[in-house]
């Protein structure tokens, strides 16, 4: 950040009285800016025993398989957010059930939610952001080819958690790393 969006002065980056972390601040206006990490918000839309999954068409990951999922928008609701998102990438409707998972991503200043879902009915196809949308059971799924950790680690840890009953909700952090995840899931998850 260079200028400021309330005033156009020049910002400087410094830590403000009476906190702790540096900000960009205002020069002229002393207006403080605070940056916060973005929220991410998809879903798990299940029909029977599959799961909806879109090959993405836009970077990054292009041509990469992931669950519809996409950033927040101003004025709505985390369930709305996961709707929409399930709507513009697979043209799909869906029935936004029970939380599933929380995860932090600090290296990359986000945070993901993702819920359970189910599919309204078999109209489905892909949305502007996807190249390709399918209705694939677990053996289907090109677990190689998923786009991110994100929705890899989650959607593994699902599939067994659906087979031995209902799935519990977790939190976690997944790290830059590509082999550390920290959850409070069952140690055998990861």
């Amino acid at each position: 950040m260079n200028f400021c969006s309330s005033c156009s002065a020049v910002v400087e980056f410094r830590i403000p009285e009476g906190d702790t972390l540096p900000r960009y601040i205002c020069t002229q206006c002393h207006e403080i800016h605070y940056q916060n990490p973005k929220v991410v918000v998809g879903c798990i839309p299940e029909w029977e025993d599959k799961i909806l999954l879109c090959r993405r068409a836009i970077e990054p990951r292009c041509g990469w398989w992931t669950l519809p999922a996409g950033f927040m928008e101003n004025n709505e609701t985390l369930a709305e957010a996961a709707a929409r998102e399930t709507l513009e990438e697979a043209n799909a409707r869906v029935e936004i059930g029970d939380l599933y998972a929380i995860y932090s991503l600090p290296h990359i200043s986000q945070v993901y939610v993702l819920f359970r879902a189910r599919l309204i009915d078999l109209d489905y196809s892909p949305g502007i952001e996807s190249s390709e949308v399918k209705l694939l059971s677990e053996s289907e799924i090109p677990w190689d080819e998923m786009a991110f950790r994100v929705i890899h680690d989650p959607l593994k840890r699902y599939m067994r958690e659906r087979k031995l009953g209902e799935p519990a909700f977790h939190t976690g952090i997944i790290e830059r790393s590509p082999k550390k995840i920290v959850s409070n899931a069952r140690p055998d998850c990861c």
